[in-house]
């Protein structure tokens, strides 16, 4: 039996560590230890199952529905998972095809106007709120014209799409701690929420934040990499051995929303950046990511609460202006 290291399956699949060991984390697959070995290796069932999740998550199915599959031995939740998600992609179609119509006709009688050298006001052309029916209250046929409520609608669905928000970070002290090894993110996460509860940081400073970085971060022929948390602390506050206190310079940064486990909208949130017209990448520190960050935005009510559930993440990008 053919056994891979997570750095193979990670090289094979294209996908980072950090997702592998995320969706062990959640049960999806099972790295085993060989040994005199010391690193953890992956066997063909494990192999066989990664790629039955990532079909799944290429598929756009979450990973909580994705343990359900996998784990649905008669299918009949295979089954209901697949309309229901079935159903919300052909919502999208729809929201996707009514905008594309409407365009269309807009397009049409703009280009008709121009034509005639005449200015087409948006609000005020009769026959173009006749062709959407924008302003009628009443419902109409979709084969002849949307009314507001289902351009409403439509923009409703179309706003589950990745959306980026520009956020400015303030300075502040962190007390901060770096693990480098196996499963880095868990063994510096137990540190710095040990070190939130014992000190009681939640009630001293209830705004207080979280970030985090790999630290180093994965390279090729790397067999371990590092991760670093960031607790926001009061500028007065001393922290003990093994975590240290820092300062974090801030600045502007911009954000993506994702729930814990989505780190695959990295790659398309970091394009959508440098895709920008108006703002550049401003590489900084921390220089683990080169200052790029994760900020768990539910820390506060998880720590409180006594839960790890339900966690969401802002993917933080450092930013600046473009000059001309």
């Amino acid at each position: 039996m053919e056994f891979l290291t997570i750095s193979q399956v990670s090289k094979q699949f294209h996908i980072s560590t950090r997702m592998l060991r995320y969706y062990e984390k959640e049960g999806l697959i099972c790295s085993r230890r060989m040994q005199d070995y010391s690193y953890r290796v992956y066997d063909g069932e494990a192999v066989k199952r990664l790629r039955q999740i990532l079909v799944l998550r290429r598929l756009r199915i979450p990973v909580k529905q994705i343990s359900e599959i996998l784990n649905d031995a008669e299918q009949v939740r295979t089954l209901e998972i697949t309309q229901e998600n079935l159903r919300q992609i052909s919502e999208e179609i729809a929201a996707l095809s009514l905008m594309r119509d409407v365009l269309e006709k807009m397009a049409q009688k703009l280009d008709e106007n121009l034509k005639k050298k005449v200015r087409l006001d948006l609000l005020e052309d009769g026959e173009l709120m006749d062709i959407i029916h924008v302003l009628e209250p009443p419902k109409t046929n979709l084969k002849e014209g949307y009314s507001m409520e289902d351009l409403t609608k439509a923009e409703r669905v179309m706003e589950k799409k990745m959306e980026i928000r520009i956020v400015y970070l303030p300075p502040a002290e962190v007390a901060s701690y770096q693990y480098v090894g196996e499963n880095p993110e868990d063994s510096a996460g137990e540190m710095i929420l040990e070190f939130i509860r014992k000190t009681g940081l939640a009630g001293i400073k209830p705004d207080f934040r979280l970030y985090g970085f790999n630290n180093p971060s994965p390279s090729e022929g790397q067999k371990e990499y590092g991760y670093e948390f960031w607790a926001t602390i009061p500028e007065d506050m001393e922290v003990e051995a093994p975590l240290k206190k820092k300062h974090f310079d801030g600045g502007l940064y911009a954000a993506h929303c994702i729930k814990m486990g989505d780190f695959h909208e990295w790659e398309g949130f970091i394009r959508q950046v440098l895709e920008s017209e108006e703002y550049e990448g401003d590489w900084r520190e921390p220089r683990g990511m080169d200052g790029l960050l994760e900020e768990e935005l539910n820390i506060y009510t998880n720590v409180v609460e006594g839960t790890r559930e339900n966690i969401q993440l802002d993917l933080l990008f450092p930013i600046k202006k473009k000059t001309v």
